[in-house]
């Protein structure tokens, strides 16, 4: 059985990509890029963290089981 899971030495395979595959590739790309740019529109627009809380305490020990 073959399996259809994209690996490392087939990542050149996008050229061979045709159809509805290739408009799905496109639909993933372009919709990271509109979401990206809502995020950076809304940190625009509501702005930085000018008024953060400042937390001078560090942490001395981890806990590790």
């Amino acid at each position: 059985m073959k399996d259809n899971e994209p690996t490392l030495r087939g990542i050149d395979d996008y050229n061979t990509l045709k159809g509805p595959k290739k408009k799905v590739v496109w639909a993933v790309i372009i919709s990271g890029l509109i979401i990206g740019s809502i995020f950076v529109a809304a940190k625009m627009f509501y702005g930085g963290t000018e008024d953060a809380i400042m937390v001078n305490e560090s942490i001395g020990k981890i806990p590790v089981k």
